[in-house]
């Protein structure tokens, strides 16, 4: 089995979704259409494609729709870790760390998707011996996300607010955290990775691989509709039943 089999992947797919409510009033972000197959199944693949074996799907807001869309996927094996109320991303990690057993672990948002090289982004997590590696895409105009100082081995020094127009690296909400900073996680308590946990290991062995790849996030309808159009050009095959 290769290195990227040994992972468990988490993928986060519990939030409201507010911003796209207007264009999918029935159904979660993780299960917009998008090319024909809801949208968590493009990423889903993605991950198979690549050599992920297992993932953990983590639910929150209409967590019973997403159990049922996926109860036939055979791609990967998955399990469910189901918040009782939002606990943000950290504590979504947190409340499914019982299923996760790698080390370390990767960790993605569920409404988005970067067609990146998950072998690289090991590789240097393990060559720097990081707490967390997150995968960054060069984007033209980073204004919309933030943007992420690095030093010249890689090493995250800072966040920058969003709102500042240019070029800029950018998350691409792909990441490897350490069991380590796993562990670090109070259980059953709101957190955020983005907003608590990463910006307090800046200099502490927070890395960044930066990529040429583009960012497709269902988050508003505007990226919606792009994702739309990039999927139906460049959507991999999916992937077969694993047992077939």
């Amino acid at each position: 089995m290769s290195e990227l089999g040994r992972l468990d992947a988490l993928i986060l797919a519990g939030g409201l979704g507010t911003r796209l409510r207007a264009a999918l009033p029935d159904r979660p972000k993780a299960l917009a259409p998008v090319a024909g197959r809801p949208f968590l199944f493009h990423l889903l693949d993605h991950l198979a494609h690549q050599g992920i074996r297992r993932a953990v799907l983590a639910l929150g807001h209409q967590a019973a729709m997403i159990r049922e869309a996926v109860a036939d996927y055979r791609a990967l094996d998955l399990a469910i870790s189901e918040e009782s109320r939002p606990l943000d991303t950290g504590g979504a990690l947190a409340l499914a760390r019982p299923l996760l057993g790698s080390d370390p672990v990767l960790v993605l948002n569920g409404d988005s998707l970067a067609p990146i090289d998950l072998g690289l982004l090991l590789q240097t997590h393990r060559s720097r011996h990081a707490q967390a590696t997150l995968a960054a895409l060069r984007l033209a105009d980073a204004a919309r996300f933030g943007s992420l100082d690095l030093d010249a081995d890689g090493a995250i020094l800072a966040f920058r607010e969003k709102g500042k127009a240019g070029p800029g690296l950018v998350s691409a909400g792909i990441y490897l955290v350490s069991r380590a900073v796993l562990e670090s996680l109070a259980p059953d308590q709101p957190l955020s990775l983005e907003r608590a946990v990463f910006p307090g290991l800046c200099g502490r062995g927070l890395y960044a691989q930066a990529f040429d790849a583009p960012l497709l996030d269902i988050g508003t309808p505007e990226s919606y509709a792009t994702a739309e159009a990039f999927l139906s050009r460049h959507s991999p095959p999916a992937i077969p039943d694993r047992s077939e």
